[in-house]
């Protein structure tokens, strides 16, 4: 393993590893290395040296940061300003049995983006810029430190995503949002997915800005009959109660307040950290989600994102079905947790239509012609 610890270091490690055409593996925290096919036994690139908070402006809403930063310290820094990342940033290392430290550039690479996705948007849409080192040993910065429509290419968005495939980060400037002094979680229980789904899309198509809409079946979540529709609503203490009452307005129905924000553990799946099998996550058309769900028929599931994404608990026999159904539907099936083998033969998106397939190898070439980061990891 080789570490480096600032951006000079980098340059002259990546443009070594391109003179001898020598792939390696961007190892940070270490949390997500199971996402994705394993790249094999490669020499590791160890970027834990950039780490640290570079510049926060509360006044501006941004945050600019070395890749390696931890998520935990970004998050204590913002908390002091009463201020937050918006998307919800997704740790999975309990779901997938990770250890190290959860990181900024891990989260930005795995567009990890939590509940708080369905108000603010995912990882990509709070990305504002960053500055990198591509495959030709180059530095180079996309984006801007500033909350503002650009024009050219709108490359943050792209490497979010990209699981380290297409540069080396090496500072990242996000977006932030004020911290509501409120929350309240609605549930609406005993109500089957088709009804519990119903009701989520209305309430978000409505003007309450939810901040998380989620069904979970009775399997995973106690004492609900059928299922449970959630509904996490934020904001100052009157206005709040404004929203509660339009939400029972809107759906007519009584709904219970339950304690608590179910929602940190929906959205990093640490609901499926202790159920076997394989874990899935299915991006979809809302509208489709009760369907998608019954003809899956998983003993252990739920759905996120107002019905965006469905979480999926199976045995590894039923990969090929899942990915299927999802096809079907439009959508694409995500393989997040599986064993190394499942993961080398499957990949963790299925595969694409040619002219895609075409574009997305053109797109890695411009970046990295020589796949020397993150090899055969997508």
């Amino acid at each position: 393993m080789s570490r480096i610890d600032n951006d000079n270091q980098l340059v002259d490690f990546v443009r070594a590893a391109r003179e001898s055409r020598a792939p390696f593996e961007i190892v940070a925290g270490g949390t997500r290395r199971g996402v994705g096919r394993p790249v094999g036994d490669l020499p590791m690139l160890d970027v834990s040296g950039l780490c640290g908070i570079i510049k926060y402006e509360p006044e501006e809403l941004i945050v600019t940061a070395r890749p390696s930063t931890p998520l935990a310290e970004i998050n204590a820094v913002l908390a002091e300003k009463n201020q937050r990342l918006g998307f919800d940033p997704a740790d999975w290392s309990r779901l997938l049995g990770s250890n190290g430290v959860a990181t900024l550039a891990g989260v930005a690479s795995c567009d990890a983006s939590g509940s708080g996705k369905l108000r603010h948007g995912g990882a990509r849409d709070s990305l504002l810029g960053f500055h990198a080192v591509n495959g030709l040993g180059e530095t180079f910065r996309a984006g801007s430190k500033v909350v503002k429509n650009v024009t050219g290419f709108d490359l943050p968005k792209l490497v979010c995503g990209a699981h380290g495939t297409l540069a080396v980060l090496t500072e990242l400037t996000f977006r932030v949002y004020p911290r509501p002094s409120h929350l309240v979680v609605l549930c609406l229980s005993d109500v089957t997915p088709e009804t519990g789904f119903a009701a989520l899309r209305k309430i978000a198509h409505s003007p309450l800005e939810p901040a998380g809409l989620a069904y979970l079946p009775a399997s995973m979540m106690a004492e609900v009959g059928q299922g449970a529709a959630l509904i996490k609503l934020e904001g100052a203490s009157r206005p709040l109660e404004e929203k509660v009452a339009l939400a029972h307005g809107l759906l007519g129905s009584v709904m219970q307040r339950i304690d608590g924000d179910p929602f940190a553990s929906i959205g990093c799946g640490d609901r499926f950290a202790d159920i076997a099998g394989d874990i899935w996550r299915i991006f979809l058309a809302p509208s489709d989600a009760p369907r998608v769900a019954k003809e899956i028929a998983a003993t252990h599931w739920l759905g996120d994102w107002a019905g965006g994404v469905l979480w999926i608990a199976a045995p590894p026999s039923d990969a090929a079905r899942i990915r299927a159904i999802a096809a079907a539907a439009q959508g694409q099936a995500m393989l997040l947790r599986a064993s190394a083998e499942s993961r080398a033969a499957l990949g963790l998106f299925a595969p694409q239509p040619p002219a895609l397939a075409a574009l997305n190898k053109a797109v890695k070439a411009a970046f990295d012609p020589l796949s020397l980061f993150n090899p055969n990891r997508l």
